[in-house]
């Protein structure tokens, strides 16, 4: 299971996500605020920095759906996350297909 504290989307950490606080309503808004800061992020970075970003967020996911089944998730959260996760590496391959 992936540390709580770590942060698994901008500052977003995992315990964020897993707990049952916040609501998966705000959870899905801080996600959406996070996501727009995290592409404002993307400009200008090189393909070498982008490729990690990507790797590294690819990773993250796969970490937070690692326990799928454990009834003290909030499954809803962990599809919002995921939601958002891939929209944010489908973002970074856009900005590796125009380098």
């Amino acid at each position: 299971m992936i540390e709580l504290n770590v942060k698994i989307f901008g500052n977003i950490t995992a315990k964020e996500i897993i707990g049952s606080e916040p609501t998966p309503d705000d959870t899905e808004k801080f996600l959406e605020n996070e996501l727009n800061l995290l592409l404002k992020n993307l400009d200008g970075l090189q393909k070498q920095q982008l490729v990690e970003l990507k790797e590294n967020q690819i990773s993250l996911e796969k970490q937070m759906n690692s326990r799928p089944g454990a009834m003290a998730i909030s499954q809803e959260k962990i599809r919002i996350f995921t939601k958002f996760s891939q929209n944010y590496v489908k973002q970074i391959d856009s900005k590796l297909g125009k380098l």
